[in-house]
């Protein structure tokens, strides 16, 4: 059997006339959890409508596993695609109770009795089978819903925003709870979110859309430490760029000093850069000569983020043990230690964030 499970070639695909996703590929290996990551309106809905078999395609195709079920002209039927899909209102059956809801989909299964009972266990709601989803919380409806998407043994299973009607403490433990349950099972996944934390948390490779294209598909390290392109280093957690000069392959001076990171780039030799820097990547120092104001802080409980400005009036931030307090308006020494050295060549619309340098003006959080 084929490792590859689910393959998007050259997709283009919206609603009517309308192409909302251009170009699209991708792919997805049997047992992994991807997700569609990307702000509102980029398209990451879209691309799971087609894969689900409610929106027809416009161009390319989607094949699962040795089966091609869309193309332009043909879309298999959804009920056809052993397809199982999670909503983000749960979309259970109000007058069905907990194990009937659950059964919905096996109905005239020969072991569906003894199926509902081994999904209610995995998703930790065996004793409430007989309770009507009016009378569970949202965190218990969720786990309904996932058990009812799992009950047909889907080949897939797609998740639309399905934290999002949740509490923020719930919503992440519920995020690890669905990952540890997919995996136990070997079930294939793809999620959508705008949710970085529980992107994170969830999935194996992440797909970064923007506007209707897909600008990065890499696991969640490689995104955060090597995007490749400023709006991947700007959405992917929080991050700031600094103008620098290149001075070699490997290293770049900036107000900050001379960075050296662990890899080389093809720009002639005094390209002018942007520098992506994360909370990370600063360092406190004690007796550095090169110092910062304190100008805000936010506590995090074991760390504590802060925000800083350079003489130049440039604004940075970061993140630092809370075992230590520093006060508002007083001056640390630090220093940076970037080892993954990121840097773009500043054109079209990168040079725009010059401007925000030069008013001191954090550039890029997500």
């Amino acid at each position: 059997m084929s490792q590859l499970l689910l393959n998007l070639r050259d997709l283009a695909c919206g609603y009517g006339d309308q192409r909302i996703v251009q170009n699209l590929h991708l792919h997805l290996n049997r047992g992994d959890i991807g997700c569609l990551l990307g702000p509102s309106g980029c398209g990451k809905t879209t691309t799971l409508r087609a894969i689900a078999g409610f929106e027809p395609v416009h161009a390319g195709e989607i094949q699962l596993g040795d089966q091609l079920i869309s193309r332009a002209g043909f879309t298999l039927p959804p009920e056809k695609r052993r397809v199982g899909m999670v909503f983000q209102d749960y979309a259970l059956f109000p007058h069905l109770t907990v194990a009937e809801n659950v059964a919905f989909g096996i109905r005239k299964h020969p072991n569906a009795e003894r199926i509902v009972r081994e999904m209610l266990a995995l998703v930790n709601l065996a004793d409430l089978g007989r309770r009507y989803p009016h009378e569970l919380s949202g965190g218990q409806q969720q786990r309904v819903a996932l058990a009812r998407a799992l009950a047909p043994e889907p080949e897939l299973l797609l998740l639309d925003e399905p934290f999002s009607n949740l509490d923020v403490e719930l919503r992440r433990r519920l995020s690890h709870e669905v990952r540890e349950i997919l995996k136990l099972r070997g079930t294939s996944a793809i999620l959508v979110t705008h949710d970085q934390e529980e992107a994170f948390a969830v999935s194996d490779q992440i797909g970064v859309f923007r506007e209707g294209r897909l600008e990065q598909w890499d696991t969640p390290y490689n995104l955060y430490h090597e995007p490749l392109t400023p709006f991947v280093a700007s959405f992917i957690g929080q991050g700031y760029f600094i103008r620098g000069q290149l001075l070699t392959p490997d290293t770049v001076q900036t107000e900050l000093g001379v960075i050296r990171g662990n890899r080389a780039y093809t720009l002639p030799a005094g390209s002018a850069v942007d520098v992506l820097l994360r909370p990370d990547d600063i360092v406190y120092v004690p007796d550095s000569p090169l110092t910062a104001l304190v100008i805000g802080k936010t506590f995090l409980g074991a760390s504590t983020l802060y925000r800083l400005q350079l003489s130049t009036g440039t604004q940075l931030e970061a993140i630092f043990t809370s075992h230590t307090d520093y006060p508002l308006g007083s001056f640390i020494g630090i220093r940076i230690s970037a080892d993954h050295l990121v840097v773009f060549p500043v054109q079209g619309s990168i040079a725009a964030h010059e401007t925000l340098r030069e008013k001191g003006v954090r550039r890029f959080s997500a």
